[in-house]
């Protein structure tokens, strides 16, 4: 297997620093609901952007890191799509103004992106050192996936967490948005708007999602190259779609089994690995578990595309099948 080469990993990162400038600074900025057609165009672009580089992976470096690429970008995008859940709840517990939204998801976005790339040069350097860590990281994703699959996230309603909840104690935080102010002034006193209190919900989110989300690319490739730039056009387009499924996410119903299987098979992969480098000595007497089998690439993204795309299709004809009942009533 070829290595990708350095003059293309460096332009890739000029080229995704530009599309995530455009993407968050500049369309994030005007402060508007996007129409229907404005969010089929962004994702649309993104999604063939991420195919045309998976595409250029493929001819740099061999078949074995793009269907990488392509598994842990789709693997991404569907947690990324959970995510979404989530910034809604947020956005309707705190009343965030429709106009107000496109500019709150570009700095959650923002916050997601750092914290990913802080949380992918830890994994990487510890996997490096550390092999018996996909024990453990293969376990976690098990275990969320039993989860999901168990109905955790359902009807799930978000909480604040103890650092908001002393936040609030502490400062002085007005009842009313000042447009994207952080500070503004009252009667001559000076308050945080509760675009603050968004801004950490949303922030202490992404480190949560971070938890799952790194430890299931890092089950699919080991490459840090691969593992940043999956995230990255995974989040590429995400306030978009934000608007585009708007009150569909919540009639995904069959979505958190599909990430369930996902997530389950990708800890599987994992452990399985984690057996094949083993060095703990309780296990096999500290060697290597032969006997253990190896999950090819291909069955990895086939496991990943018939999951999320059965459960998306079957949450769309269920929909499609309770309008028509109620329709017919």
């Amino acid at each position: 297997m070829a290595e990708t080469p350095l003059a293309f990993e460096i332009v890739t990162f000029v080229v995704l620093a530009v599309f995530f400038a455009v993407d968050l600074f500049v369309v994030g900025r005007k402060p508007h609901v996007p129409s229907t057609a404005e969010c089929v165009r962004h994702i649309a672009f993104f999604v063939v952007m991420a195919l045309i580089f998976g595409g250029f992976i493929w001819y740099f470096a061999g078949s074995k890191p793009a269907i990488e690429f392509y598994s842990g970008w789709l693997t991404e995008y569907s947690l990324s799509v959970d995510n979404l859940f989530v910034f809604v709840i947020i956005m309707s517990n705190f009343a965030v103004p429709k106009e107000l939204q496109k500019y709150v998801l570009s700095v959650g976005i923002a916050f997601a992106l750092l914290f990913r790339g802080v949380f992918i040069l830890v994994g990487a350097a510890l996997i490096e050192r550390f092999t018996w860590i996909f024990f453990i990281f293969g376990a976690f994703l098990i275990y969320t996936a039993i989860k999901l699959a168990a109905g955790g996230d359902e009807d799930e309603e978000y909480h604040e967490n103890g650092v908001i909840h002393l936040l609030r104690k502490v400062i002085r935080i007005s009842d009313e948005y000042d447009g994207e102010k952080l500070r503004t002034t009252r009667d001559g006193v000076r308050y945080w708007t509760p675009m603050l209190i968004v801004f950490l919900a949303i922030g202490t989110t992404d480190v949560m999602f971070a938890f799952d989300s790194i430890p299931a690319i890092f089950g699919l490739t080991k490459d840090p190259f691969l593992v940043f730039t999956s995230n990255v056009f995974a989040l590429l387009g995400l306030q978009q779609l934000y608007f585009l499924l708007g009150a569909l996410l919540d009639k995904l119903v069959y979505l958190p089994a599909g990430l369930s299987v996902v997530l389950g098979f990708i800890g599987v992969k994992l452990v399985l690995e984690a057996l094949h480098g083993n060095t703990l000595p309780f296990i096999n007497g500290g060697k290597p578990v032969a006997w253990a089998p190896e999950i090819p690439t291909w069955l990895s993204l086939a496991v990943i595309v018939v999951s999320i795309g059965g459960t998306a299709l079957l949450s769309v004809v269920k929909m499609r099948s309770m309008q028509g009942d109620s329709s017919a009533q």
